[in-house]
């Protein structure tokens, strides 16, 4: 079977549960499941019943697709996403995005939690992804008959798109929201990084690490798909003075900065 085949089949599948014309696709990052309150859920499958997904390892992410109206718009919400260091391959971890694009999206919202490198950017604050650099070895494009699907050599030059980004800055300026702007890497992980790996992503130009999104948003950019993407910042990764992370305390950051980012989010959707 084609890869496209497995889409389909994910796609048609969905259909069939009333996931009919989503306008916009949220994935949500660890710790950052809260914006499902705000839905007015129509549908819901567990990634464990929708034919050729990947299924959601990590014990703090939900494993759900969900569908339903925010903001008056049709969305399609990933409660629960996938990540390399559970090992799964580019591709399985990208599938969903196409599953969605298939569904009908026409813009894609992605978060996720990450460390601050930029000293500057605080625990418990939010930083728009202007840029990325991909740390993670591989790309979820490199494979046989990836032209069928889009533009085999992707264009990255602006990755992640500025008229949406530009809302989003109005919208956390217009909502006393401290909303960062820099640089993304992605490092495979799961294990958190090393005193020099922090200095060496600084020296790289990074402001924030993280073990996701990247391959999202390549292959939305594949799709020719416009993507935003923000991570909450859940510690400050200072090598001179680097404490042991606890997860548990990643996750309350999360949980801490999350309602900016739902007034984020649902403001932009407001307005797509």
């Amino acid at each position: 079977m084609s890869s496209t085949k497995y889409i389909e089949e994910a796609a048609d599948y969905l259909k069939q549960r009333g996931f009919k014309n989503p306008e916009v696709g949220i994935i949500l990052g660890t710790g950052l499941g809260k914006i499902v309150e705000n839905i007015e859920i129509e549908s819901e499958v567990s990634y464990n019943h929708i034919p050729n997904f990947p299924t959601a390892t990590v014990e703090f992410h939900k494993g759900k697709l969900i569908y339903g109206t925010l903001e008056g718009k049709k969305v399609v919400v990933m409660q629960g996403r996938f990540h390399v260091y559970e090992g799964y391959t580019l591709r399985d971890v990208t599938f969903p995005v196409r599953v969605m694009h298939l569904l009908g999206i026409k813009h894609l919202l992605v978060s996720n939690a990450s460390g601050a490198i930029n000293l500057n950017f605080k625990k418990g604050e939010i930083m728009l992804i202007d840029d990325h650099i991909n740390l993670q070895g591989s790309s979820p494009l490199a494979f046989r008959g990836v032209e069928k699907m889009g533009e085999r050599f992707a264009d990255m030059s602006a990755p992640y798109d500025t008229e949406m980004n530009k809302k989003l800055e109005l919208i956390a300026s217009e909502k006393n929201i401290t909303l960062h702007k820099g640089v993304y890497a992605s490092v495979v992980g799961p294990q958190l990084e090393t005193r020099a790996e922090y200095r060496y992503l600084k020296i790289i130009g990074a402001d924030a690490v993280g073990m996701s999104t990247v391959p999202e948003v390549i292959v939305a950019n594949h799709l020719k798909l416009p993507v935003s993407a923000v991570s909450v910042l859940t510690d400050e990764c200072n090598p001179e003075n680097l404490k042991p992370v606890d997860i548990a305390d990643i996750i309350a950051s999360a949980e801490q900065a999350e309602p900016d980012m739902i007034t984020l989010f649902t403001e932009l959707i407001k307005e797509l």
